[in-house]
């Protein structure tokens, strides 16, 4: 039996002429504002403060920024500020104390680099031969017959 998979579950529904539900409650919170605004206060007043509200709704109705809302990117940028925040590495200047153990331990490293008279040299080559006779004992005795 076959079922009907809805395909565009992320599209909202046009409820109210061409806004989505969202849309339109963003709308006319905006506008509820400006006429209160424009109700109570004086003209100049009303003006001054009715614009940004107003450019407010609008974004939150419309503006979208890299394919999101305009109202998830205030929620990121408030959790953001007002969230804690991890400093991975944060400079002071090293003391003398440091500077001596940091001096010692290059000292140290570059002791250990050096090569030690006597001591056998391993090159590519003698390391191969050692792999080959590895190779060769690991797999009986024959070493044409490998086996996946």
């Amino acid at each position: 039996m076959e079922y009907q998979v809805p395909q565009f579950i992320e599209v909202e529904d046009k409820i109210i002429g061409p806004l989505t539900l969202r849309q339109f409650i963003y709308v006319a919170g905006a506008a509820g504002l400006v006429v209160i605004f424009f109700s109570y206060l004086p003209f100049l007043f009303a003006a001054l403060l009715s614009l940004p509200v107003a450019g407010f709704g609008v974004a939150l109705a419309f503006y979208k920024i890299n394919g999101k809302p305009f109202i998830e990117v205030l929620e990121a940028g408030f959790n953001y500020y007002t969230g804690k925040k991890l400093l991975l590495w944060k400079y002071t200047a090293p003391t003398a104390k440091e500077t001596n153990a940091a001096a010692s331990a290059a000292a140290a490293a570059e002791a250990a680099a050096r090569p030690v008279r006597g001591a056998p040299r391993l090159t590519r080559g003698k390391l191969s031969e050692l792999a080959w006779s590895l190779d060769v004992k690991s797999s009986g005795g024959n070493a044409t017959s490998q086996t996946p």
